[in-house]
């Protein structure tokens, strides 16, 4: 099942984070066979840009420590939604600075070549290091993990990634251009909601969270999607469970569509 919910996500003010929360919230308790998620933004990036310049410039004032501490926090709400999570970057999109974390934190990322005006990412000082995982890594630290070299060349890059460069640097998964784009996605969004979703969980559980283990991690993310989630799931152990029936010829497992 997709989710689509049309919430509002800008930098008009900081009650917009709390709308985010609100959503996945929501997901989280309401919409039990959601599986499939679409992340995407609308509007100016260079406002996103112009935010962050000024959250980065007086970070040391109480409120903007507060409201940057409400990000992290949104965020690694995100990271620790067991949902399939793909961000579409199209044109008219606005994934610059820490909006750009929401593509970042994501399952996938497809970015459309092409277009009028063409679609773009962008990084802000914000995506430094401010807005870090459950590991204490940054997002960025955590795509390029053991390739220094290419964190390194993607902070150093001045101005906005086309498809092509972003696809080049690393920043995106996907880069179709617009023939093959819908279809793209569609597939893409067919394939995950044919797969068992408790097995989704650990796969994603698995690679949001490289890097060093923390106490939060233990917590939130391997441990407790493999041990404490999927193998006592009967998706797993049940009496028609993909691990009863492994090696049965003709008999497939029934599948619960709920996720955590």
């Amino acid at each position: 099942m997709l989710f689509d919910h049309p919430y509002s996500i800008s930098r008009e003010d900081v009650t917009q984070d709390w709308e985010l929360e609100d959503a996945l919230l929501h997901l989280r308790f309401d919409e039990l066979e959601a599986g499939v998620v679409l992340l995407r933004t609308e509007g100016d990036p260079e406002a996103v840009l112009g935010v962050d310049r000024t959250l980065d410039r007086h970070r040391r004032h109480w409120l903007v420590r507060e409201i940057l501490l409400l990000q992290k926090r949104v965020l690694k709400r995100l990271d620790l939604t067991a949902r399939t999570f793909f961000a579409l970057i199209e044109p008219g999109s606005a994934f610059a600075g820490s909006l750009l974390e929401l593509a970042l934190a994501a399952d996938r990322s497809y970015m459309l070549a092409g277009g009028k005006p063409p679609a773009t990412i962008a990084l802000s000082a914000l995506n430094h290091g401010t807005l870090p995982t459950s590991s204490g890594l940054s997002r960025l630290e955590a795509r390029f993990l053991g390739e220094p070299a290419r964190l390194r060349e993607a902070l150093a890059h001045q101005g906005p990634f086309d498809a092509a460069a972003a696809h080049e640097a690393g920043l995106v998964t996907f880069a179709p251009d617009d023939l093959d784009w819908e279809e793209e996605v569609r597939l893409a969004v067919e394939e995950r909601t044919a797969m068992s979703p408790d097995a989704l969980t650990g796969l994603e559980a698995n690679l949001r969270f490289p890097g060093p283990e923390t106490l939060e991690t233990k917590i939130f993310g391997r441990l407790s999607a493999w041990q404490n989630w999927i193998f006592v799931r009967p998706n797993a152990s049940g009496e028609k469970g993909a691990l009863a029936l492994y090696g049965k010829a003709g008999q497939r497992p029934e599948l619960d569509r709920r996720r955590t």
